[in-house]
């Protein structure tokens, strides 16, 4: 679990970043689970749009996103999820 000093650190990281996925009509199915799995081991820390056509609201989708990577909900602001998970293999950010 993430503390709130972490949350703010982390919410900075991701200040500048593009969204790498986004989920559309088809909603969140195991192959973007997947791939959002490798970013996040790649990157540490991304972001996931939500179009306007997404049938799940998009709390749905950032626990689906969560459960399915392991990853922690950073935030969720408009319609953009920003996830974080600690990479095994590639480590960059240094968490307080």
């Amino acid at each position: 679990m993430l503390t709130g000093k972490q949350k703010r650190v982390l919410r900075s990281k991701a200040h500048h970043l593009t969204p790498i996925f986004q989920v559309g009509k088809g909603g969140v199915n195991d192959n973007m689970i997947k791939q959002i799995s490798e970013a996040l081991e790649a990157r540490e820390l991304i972001k996931v749009s939500v179009l306007q056509n997404c049938e799940q609201d998009k709390d749905e989708v950032a626990k689906a996103l969560v459960k399915g990577s392991r990853a922690h909900l950073v935030q969720t602001i408009g319609n953009t999820i920003v996830l974080y998970k600690e990479s095994k293999e590639n480590k960059q950010i240094e968490l307080p």
